[in-house]
């Protein structure tokens, strides 16, 4: 078991005066799935008039909008959440089976369809369906698969934006977890196995000291299914473990944005973003 408290602060300074704005934020975790939330609050300045509501995906949303004028809007996120080891699900269902138990649900169903950031170039999809033939069940495909694309994408921020696709992170063969996690995606995709892309945090210290504080990051990997939904982390290559804050779910970066909304307003503004993470138990 781990205690995580997690602390985010984004938002943008606008190069003149803001008449009016509407948001959405996705930066408030929610309990289940071996993690139990313990605290979580969330603060918007300007203060605003706030709408609370859970998305299709799981994932808490809060909508709020700004008419009064501003330079800047900031949000801090505020939560504290206990974790637990993920149970793992390795080989407990057949290609057979998972294809029967896919059909039975829409949600499974749109989890095997490519979105315009996932769709994985032929390169990769060839390659997946090389590693899911030669693999004994879904579940050690999966892995395969992953690790297939940890091995051949390198961790490195500024080559890549939010907007960039699977296809074109394959073409520089480096990204950030956001790139490595729809490429896994893809792949994972083009041989029947629903998988879909979850967002949050990770702390960066496996075996960091009670009370430490570190600097962190969003982050971003995938839940494939099996006969249940398993979380794997392709861009450090290990498991869902009692490290991992999920925050969001969705097809793709698209449906979990941390925060996103459209405002009236000079043309330019400017992104800031800081993330602390600190162990308390």
């Amino acid at each position: 078991m781990n205690r995580l408290r997690v602390r985010h602060i984004t938002g943008f300074h606008y190069e003149g005066e803001v008449t009016a704005s509407y948001n959405e934020a996705r930066m408030l975790p929610a309990s289940g799935d071996g993690q139990l939330v313990l605290f979580s609050h969330l603060d918007i300045s300007p203060t605003s008039s706030q709408h609370h509501y859970v998305d299709y995906y799981g994932t808490r949303v809060t909508a709020f909008e700004q008419l009064a004028h501003h330079r800047e809007l900031s949000l801090t996120s505020d939560c504290l959440v206990e974790l637990r080891a993920r149970p793992s699900t390795a080989g407990t269902v057949s290609w057979d089976a998972l294809a029967d138990l896919v059909e039975r649900t829409v949600q499974n169903v749109e989890s095997t369809v490519q979105t315009r950031l996932t769709t994985p170039p032929d390169e990769v999809a060839e390659r997946a369906r090389e590693l899911a033939s030669a693999a004994s069940d879904p579940e050690s495909a999966a892995r395969a698969i992953c690790d297939f694309i940890h091995s051949e994408v390198e961790y490195m921020p500024g080559v890549t934006g939010v907007h960039t696709t699977a296809a074109e992170a394959w073409q520089h063969k480096r990204g950030v977890c956001q790139d490595i996690t729809h490429l896994a995606l893809g792949a994972l995709r083009t041989v029947g196995i629903p998988a879909r892309y979850v967002s949050g945090y990770l702390h960066p210290v496996p075996d960091a000291e009670i009370g430490q504080t570190v600097a962190g990051e969003s982050h971003a990997w995938v839940e494939w299914f099996d006969g249940a939904w398993q979380g794997y982390d392709p861009t450090n290559a290990i498991d869902i473990a009692d490290r991992h804050v999920i925050v969001g779910r969705g097809r793709d970066y698209r449906d979990v944005p941390p925060l996103r909304g459209v405002y009236a307003g000079p043309s330019s503004s400017k992104l800031f973003v800081t993330v602390e993470i600190t162990r308390e138990g």
